[in-house]
């Protein structure tokens, strides 16, 4: 008969799943907190993730904006008139630096390049448009652009329209002029008021202070989601068997402290990624900045903890890692176009708008736009931080169905493992 020593009963205890008591909560947490610095230092794609993917995504997305405004987009020029004028209108479309003209010799062809985006916009002067516009006609020139590229499409069709229009505001005043208006008469005729457009906060119409902000801002979500999901999966995947101090790899064993593990280690990783941003863009790269960082950094760190709790509600409702990667992507991936920067929101379906409201970076946005170019204080940007009142509504429903679901994906994988290992289940009956 083996005797069994006091040492062994421990250890089956710890085998069965049993804390002992002499390991603190806090203690519990420090374990935990190794443990997943272990998994990380053996995770490449996890360590990717947190080191030089965000660094490369960052410096190769200001480099596609680091031009400021776009320059020099072609454009299909159809002259079915062959006068000097519309070799003049050409010309001023020339001289402006957004514009590229290029010359088709009919409009079919033009079309056919803006479909495979060799060009951007079609102008086509029509015939004898001098002619009827010195005999007092009003001849139409027809300006297309691809509006599937919404700041290039608006973009041009101001351009164009500014060009052309200054273009023949010249011939206006020629003919007024052959009509015997005094030329002190002819600059009041043609443009009786005059406006001046002054941009508040993009002076230059820099695309990179209106683009690259919330462009970043998405794609650090998209990674946030990435960094919390693949470290739940994780869970999923663990063989039940003993680790040090006592810590348990069965799903449901110190289900929250792991949880909480992975907050207080990926939090500051993460933070640091987004304190990167706005130095580079604000520090560096000198953007204006209207408020203060500080501001933008709390935001920053609520919008993660939202982020945190969205990704851990669709976890343990799925409990599968492919379909926990598939439903977070899927969610985020719009996330730029739902920001209101390129596209009023307002203007959304009510779907898309809800839809909207599910993704903490737009309600971060907010701040970040009035803290950048309003100034805002604090009591705004805390006025705005109420709106995350829907993630933090979620953690209740997390526990109970943590409490409900977990135990069951537990069991499922325990039967796996018993049919994996070769173990014959007993038949119905038995």
């Amino acid at each position: 008969m083996t005797e069994r020593t006091p040492h062994a009963n421990a250890a089956d205890k710890i085998k069965g799943g049993t804390q002992p008591s002499s390991i603190s909560f806090m203690a519990l947490l420090i374990a935990l907190v190794r443990r997943e610095l272990r998994a990380l230092w053996h995770d490449p794609w996890q360590l990717a993730l947190i080191s030089y993917i965000p660094l490369l995504g960052i410096l190769c997305l200001w480099w596609l904006f680091s031009a400021g405004l776009p320059r020099q987009l072609p454009v299909a020029i159809v002259d079915q008139d062959h006068s000097q004028l519309s070799r003049m209108l050409t010309r001023q479309l020339k001289a402006n630096p957004v514009t590229d003209p290029q010359s088709f010799t009919d409009l079919s062809s033009a079309i056919s390049a803006m479909q495979q985006a060799k060009v951007y916009a079609i102008v086509v002067f029509p015939y004898d448009m001098k002619k009827d516009l010195l005999t007092g006609h009003k001849p139409t020139i027809d300006v297309r652009y691809n509006s599937q590229f919404l700041l290039v499409g608006k973009l041009l069709s101001s351009q164009i329209q500014l060009s052309l229009g200054d273009g023949l505001l010249h011939v206006a005043g020629l003919k007024q002029l052959a009509n015997g208006t005094p030329k002190s008469q002819v600059a009041v005729n043609l443009s009786p008021v005059k406006s001046q457009t002054t941009a508040l906060f993009n002076r230059n119409n820099n695309y990179i202070g209106f683009l690259v902000p919330p462009v970043l801002v998405a794609l650090w979500q998209l990674l946030s989601m990435l960094v919390m999901a693949n470290s739940l999966n994780r869970e999923l995947h663990l063989a039940p068997t003993n680790q040090n101090n006592g810590i348990v790899n069965t799903l449901t064993e110190h289900f929250w402290p792991k949880v909480l593990a992975k907050v207080v280690l990926f939090t500051p990783i993460l933070m640091l990624q987004g304190s990167f941003i706005l130095a580079w863009l604000y520090l560096y790269l000198a953007l204006p900045m209207a408020g203060s960082l500080a501001l933008l950094l709390v935001a920053q760190l609520v919008m993660l903890l939202a982020v945190w709790s969205l990704v851990l509600f669709i976890f343990v409702v799925m409990r599968d890692s492919a379909r926990v990667i598939s439903f977070c992507t899927a969610l985020f991936a719009p996330a730029f176009a739902f920001m209101g920067i390129t596209f009023p929101t307002h203007d959304m379906p009510q779907l898309a708008q809800w839809w909207r409201l599910i993704m903490p970076s737009s309600h971060y946005i907010e701040s970040h736009v009035s803290v950048v170019s309003y100034g805002a204080a604090w009591p705004s940007v805390a006025g705005q931080l109420s709106s995350y009142w829907g993630f933090i509504c979620l953690l209740p429903f997390i526990y109970l169905l943590s409490r409900q679901l977990l135990p069951s994906t537990v069991s499922a994988n325990n039967v796996v493992a018993v049919v994996d290992s070769g173990v014959a289940l007993p038949a119905k009956g038995q």
